[in-house]
């Protein structure tokens, strides 16, 4: 199964233009590097759904969190468990 996750960007590293931004996502404490290509409007402390490394969309911190959690108690966050490719 394919799933988005929700996760709060923390830092946008690389800001070339709009087309190549990405930025470090940080999943209840677990960080991945993410591409905001997608997502030109997303600022730092919002809360981004993030699909095969690319966030996808913002989304309310409120949704977020519920989302992240029914995906905790689903056991459905092992991809989290894999290191980033550097």
């Amino acid at each position: 199964m394919c799933l988005s996750i929700p996760g709060k960007l923390i830092e946008i590293t690389a800001e070339l233009d709009e087309t190549f931004r990405e930025g470090r996502v940080s999943f209840d404490g677990v960080i991945k590097k993410v591409s905001l290509t997608l997502v030109p409007e997303a600022k730092v402390n919002d809360y981004v759904m993030v699909h095969v490394g690319a966030a996808i969309s913002v989304v309310d911190e409120e949704e977020a969190k519920k989302t992240f959690d029914i995906l905790k108690q689903l056991d459905e966050l092992q991809d989290l468990d894999t290191p980033d490719i550097k």
